[in-house]
């Protein structure tokens, strides 16, 4: 923990002169952004077995009539199907496995105290926004900034339920693992979820959250543009 502290101290003080006293806030955020990039290649692999379970949906629609009373039957035609067409159902779980650990280390370093005292221009790093709430309100000057991190949220979550509701609607019956209609009707809703996150965790987390929402959003925009060029 003492060694990720100094990094995003270093990292503060190298931004200090553009971001003044936000500069730890923009610490987060070129952190969060080297994370992303570095686990890219997990993501671009990721949307290559999207793309390959969307191919492979038709085939996996009719093996789901074929063995529609042998569930186990099923479930080892389509794990035979992924394999011989080297589809992993796992691949899309990675980038987002290997982000957790980050973002923990953002939540235990800011909501341990043990940087107090460090703002997004008026809300403390560490700060939630129940915190925000209580001191000034809604429209204060730290529940200004949870305003705009809300509405960034909500723009891209929006953006996000349009293009997974294509997606889902894209793989229809034959959902890569078998999903059945319920779940992929939620699953267009799961990213929503973020505004919650937002609103609970400390400040420095709920930065790191947005940033990660926002490259997750602009990255999926180019690598699924065309199925042709991932």
């Amino acid at each position: 923990m003492s060694v990720f502290a100094s990094l995003v101290e270093q990292l503060a003080g190298l931004l200090q002169p553009l971001f003044h006293g936000s500069a730890t806030a923009a610490a987060i955020v070129v952190f969060t952004l080297t994370v992303r990039l570095a686990v890219h290649p997990l993501s671009r692999a990721a949307a290559r077995g999207q793309k390959a379970r969307t191919r492979l949906a038709p085939q996996v629609a009719e093996l789901r009539r074929k063995h529609a009373k042998d569930p186990e039957r099923l479930q080892r035609a389509v794990l035979e199907l992924h394999a011989r067409e080297k589809v992993s159902p796992l691949a899309g779980c990675l980038p987002s496995l290997l982000q957790a650990p980050a973002f923990l280390l953002m939540y235990h370093l800011f909501s341990g105290g043990g940087m107090t005292g460090h703002t997004l221009l008026a809300a403390p790093l560490g700060g939630r926004w129940t915190d925000a709430l209580g001191h000034g309100g809604l429209l204060g000057d730290a529940g200004l900034v949870y305003l705009a991190l809300f509405a960034i949220v909500a723009a891209v979550a929006t953006y996000t339920y349009r293009r997974t509701k294509g997606q889902m609607t894209e793989l229809g019956e034959g959902m890569a693992g078998g999903l059945g209609a319920g779940v992929g009707k939620v699953m267009p809703l799961l990213s929503f979820a973020t505004l919650i996150t937002v609103a609970v965790v400390p400040l420095a987390a709920a930065l790191y959250v947005v940033t990660s929402t926002v490259w997750t959003a602009a990255e999926r925009a180019y690598l699924y543009r065309e199925p042709s060029t991932v």
